[in-house]
């Protein structure tokens, strides 16, 4: 009988072994893990619980609560709505200088109406708003009582009797200068003094003269005085009644030169809309001289402003206008009686940029020649563009009847104007120089004419034309006295 060897018969138990019972015998080697690949932190297996919804993880309060904001955020967001609200405030304030130049708004009847409609003496807003606030019309017919008269300023009084008289010195007081100065517009330093009735013009040596008899303070001033047949002091009264005339220590002007309002300061820009219009000139804190033509179909005395004190052309610091009174004479066709007065709503501060110039005296007697300034912010060429910067130009006065010759303006010029420049053509005041000043310089700086009209810029025999200020002191002065 055959044997099977041990080791044999025990595999052989082992294979039988694993036949029978494949699903619950393993060898040791078959139970044991490999830890190499072993998890450290296996995944816990969670089982939904029938009914309820797992709640999401979510952070602690601790991590949600936010830093407090920087200063550099802060001041960024101050700073964009700033910039945002600048925007708006100058989109808003060009749109309504857009509408204001189209367009009337009636409060009362809330409509606007177009802007030519307003102040051409017709209604066309509830009560009549669109017609309250206009320039007007002043013709005057009567001689103003009181003047200078001279490069001496010698004060005058009227009567019908006797026409103009030189008042004699003798029994004047402080109390009269500053009556007669109050009379003329003037309340800043009155001074008076005497002048020899030998210096007088020719015209004004004989008479008549006249002497104070009163000093009360309720009487008018020219009726303070009675005729006298000379004067025995030998001397007659000249005023000074104001500072005026002044300039700081020291064009379109066509081939003008730069310059400072310093050394004009009685130049002031009339400004329609925010823009600028025409010249002006300061004869007070609050009343400007300009030419009548500025306010030909723009009479809505809001959308004017006066502004003064600058050199470069800007529309800050503008003074609102509360009465533009016409020359109820002037006439558009000829340019005759071109002259205009406005009244500030307030009177202006006056320093060494601002300064009131002076009127000049009745019969200054300028000479063909005499030496005269221009000054303004117009054209710096024809058809070219208007100066930032204000221009300054001296010119020559050119006799009355060199400018009325037939290769000049021939009938065109009237005794309420004066010529000025080169015939030869090359300095001239030009568009945007209207109203400004021409001003000739005695003891102090006077206004001896307006800018008014021309054929073009600086062409030759066509030189600028100025509203004559000699031959319209009465007018001035009446307007000054009856609209205090």
């Amino acid at each position: 009988m055959n044997t099977i060897p041990n080791h044999q018969s025990l595999t052989l138990v082992l294979r039988l072994k694993d036949r029978q019972t494949p699903a619950t015998v393993s060898s040791d080697t078959d139970n044991q893990v490999d830890e190499s690949n072993r998890p450290l932190n296996p995944p816990k297996q969670v089982s939904a619980r029938p009914g309820r919804h797992r709640k999401p993880m979510t952070a602690t309060k601790a991590q949600t609560k936010k830093s407090p904001p920087t200063k550099k955020s802060i001041l960024l967001t101050v700073l964009v709505v700033l910039v945002v609200l600048g925007i708006l405030v100058t989109c808003g304030y060009f749109i309504k200088l857009l509408i204001d130049s189209k367009y009337f708004f009636c409060y009362r009847s809330v409509k606007f109406i177009p802007l030519d409609e307003a102040c051409n003496g017709k209604a066309d807003c509830s009560g009549g708003e669109d017609e309250l606030s206009c320039v007007t019309n002043l013709t005057v017919s009567t001689i103003f009582p009181v003047r200078l008269v001279s490069e001496s300023n010698v004060f005058q009084v009227y009567s019908a009797g006797t026409g103009w008289r030189s008042v004699c010195s003798e029994g004047w007081t402080q109390q009269h200068t500053l009556k007669a100065c109050q009379k003329l517009g003037y309340t800043n330093k009155p001074k008076s003094s005497n002048t020899s009735v030998l210096s007088l013009p020719s015209s004004l040596k004989t008479g008549p003269f006249a002497i104070v008899t009163s000093s009360a303070v309720t009487t008018p001033i020219n009726q303070t005085v009675a005729d006298t047949p000379g004067c025995s002091s030998g001397t007659v009264v000249s005023l000074s009644c104001s500072e005026c005339g002044e300039r700081g220590p020291t064009d379109r002007i066509v081939g003008g030169t730069d310059t400072t309002i310093e050394d004009w300061p009685w130049q002031v820009s009339l400004q329609l809309n925010g823009q600028h219009t025409c010249g002006g000139t300061l004869l007070s804190p609050r009343w400007v001289v300009t030419a009548a033509h500025c306010f030909s179909g723009k009479k809505l005395l809001s959308r004017w402003s006066v502004v003064s004190g600058i050199t470069y052309m800007t529309v800050l610091g503008g003074s609102s206008v509360d009465m533009v009174i016409v020359n109820g004479k002037y006439d558009a066709a000829r340019n005759d009686f071109d002259m205009a007065m406005m009244r500030l709503t307030t009177p202006v501060s006056l320093a060494d940029y601002r300064r009131p110039v002076c009127l000049p005296p009745k019969n200054l007697g300028l000479k063909a020649g005499a030496s005269l300034t221009v000054t303004g912010w117009g054209y710096l060429e024809e058809k070219g563009k208007v100066s930032t910067i204000l221009q300054k130009a001296n010119i020559p006065l050119i006799g009355q009847d060199q400018c009325s010759s037939p290769i000049v303006y021939a009938d065109s010029i009237t005794p309420r104007m004066l010529c000025a420049g080169y015939l030869e053509g090359k300095v001239d005041a030009c568009q945007g120089d209207s109203g400004g000043p021409l001003v000739y310089q005695s003891e102090r700086w006077m206004l001896v004419g307006v800018v008014s009209w021309g054929i073009g810029c600086a062409r030759q025999n066509l030189p600028g034309v100025y509203c004559n200020v000699d031959e319209m002191l009465n007018w001035i002065y009446n307007v000054m006295d009856e609209n205090p």
